[in-house]
């Protein structure tokens, strides 16, 4: 019936409604006007909201209608690596991931103290790929800042500090995901790394993503999107469809120190981080 119909989406929205707005208090942002440009299509209405409140307390017993399935989202079809993949110098048809024999460990003994760019010189140490090793998520960004050159970790500063949340607010724990990102070394001032050493560093990436066989890849910025899926469009344009390459789901999405600046932004990440998990959710774990 139509007013099934309605109640059933009314609901819909209020449980997307109490999400965001548990995402968005874990992140700090606690009144952001529903009225502005940038989330007028973000969240439900006070209205609504109000609305879908009394739709449950006038829905019959659970016993006298089925439970609530929430949608599957559509997702782009998987998109072919190109010929020059960076994975792989074969053409077109690429294969999954085959996985690799090699341990983290012995990858970074082959970095060493990598002297192979200039971002050597200003570092004070290489910042390696931490986490899980048997995590089915793992998260990409551009490389190490200050706090990370200091203590020698990826994403442990305030922009890692809000990437936990956001891991939180997933439902999972940080020690459950792996994160690394395309460069090891501190560029200076934090400027992006140049084509050049994004291409030196990268190969490493790419081996330990081998190793350790991660099922979805979120990939944070400009840099992670462009270095691992060769994407030519702006995070913006891309972010929030799954991408697939060679067997391994990826997601764009904003980077955290990016949602630092412009918390408008985080709405939308949440709509992305959502994505992630409602996959990993309905999808088997590869080791079980």
């Amino acid at each position: 019936m139509p007013h099934d119909s309605i109640k059933e989406e009314l609901i819909g929205l209020l449980r997307d409604s109490r999400e965001q707005a548990s995402f968005l208090g874990e992140l700090g942002v606690e009144n952001i006007a529903l009225g502005s440009s940038s989330t007028q299509n973000a969240a439900a209405p006070p209205a609504i909201t109000a609305a879908a409140e009394a739709a449950i307390r006038m829905a019959p017993p659970a016993n006298q209608q089925p439970a609530l399935q929430v949608p599957r989202r559509q997702t782009s079809p998987a998109s072919p690596p190109s010929a020059d993949s960076l994975f792989s110098e074969a053409a077109t048809t690429a294969p999954s991931l085959a996985k690799s024999s090699e341990t983290l460990e012995q990858i970074w003994t082959d970095i060493g103290e990598c002297t192979r760019c200039g971002l050597c010189e200003g570092r004070t140490q290489v910042v390696n790929t931490h986490g899980n090793r048997n995590a089915r998520l793992m998260f990409v960004g551009e490389a190490p800042g200050a706090d990370e050159d200091a203590q020698g970790k990826p994403f442990v500063g305030r922009a890692g500090q809000l990437l936990t949340k956001m891991i939180e607010a997933m439902g999972m724990k940080r020690e459950n995901v792996i994160i690394g990102n395309v460069n090891r070394c501190r560029p200076p001032g934090n400027r992006q790394p140049t084509l050049e050493e994004a291409a030196i560093c990268r190969p490493f990436l790419f081996r330990e993503i081998a190793a350790i066989q991660p099922e979805v890849i979120v990939v944070m910025g400009n840099t992670a999107l462009r270095n691992l899926l060769e994407e030519r469009e702006g995070i913006s344009r891309v972010r929030g469809k799954f991408r697939d390459f060679r067997g391994i789901k990826v997601m764009p999405t904003f980077h955290p120190a990016y949602l630092l600046r412009d918390p408008s932004k985080k709405r939308e990440t949440w709509e992305d981080l959502k994505m992630v998990r409602d996959f990993l959710d309905g999808t088997p774990s590869r080791q079980d």
